[in-house]
């Protein structure tokens, strides 16, 4: 964290960046709320690779479908209950991945949304 008042932060945020991507981890997901609050005060665009941290208030998430991964995981921990080995199944990339966009944190922030940008998302929170 840098050491600068709150003020100083969000000045020399806004002076080194225009927008920010924050991957999820144990650490960000433990200060989502921090993240948010510091980016939505700079006036920060942010895009997240999960849309748990949109539904949070975040302006988007890129990213693979977490629960559609775990269903996937159930079925290989299926196989291998049945016999087959690990090593024999072959390293899966994920299928789905989402566009999910907050209009509510866009309004906020003054950006406007292109439409075409929207009719692609999968989901789009008001």
């Amino acid at each position: 964290m840098l050491a600068f008042p709150k003020a100083c932060w969000r000045w020399a945020l806004n002076a080194q960046a225009d927008a920010l991507y924050v991957v999820g981890d144990a650490l960000v997901n433990a200060n989502r709320t921090r993240i948010m609050t510091f980016s939505l005060s700079a006036r920060l665009p942010t895009t997240f690779n999960t849309r748990v941290f949109v539904q949070a208030g975040g302006l988007m998430s890129y990213g693979p479908n977490f629960s559609d991964q775990f269903r996937r995981t159930a079925e290989l921990v299926d196989k291998i209950l049945r016999g087959t080995k690990p090593g024999d199944i072959p390293v899966e990339q994920p299928t789905k991945i989402e566009l999910v966009i907050n209009l509510t944190v866009a309004k906020a922030l003054g950006l406007a949304i292109p439409e075409t940008f929207l009719v692609r998302a999968d989901e789009v929170i008001e």
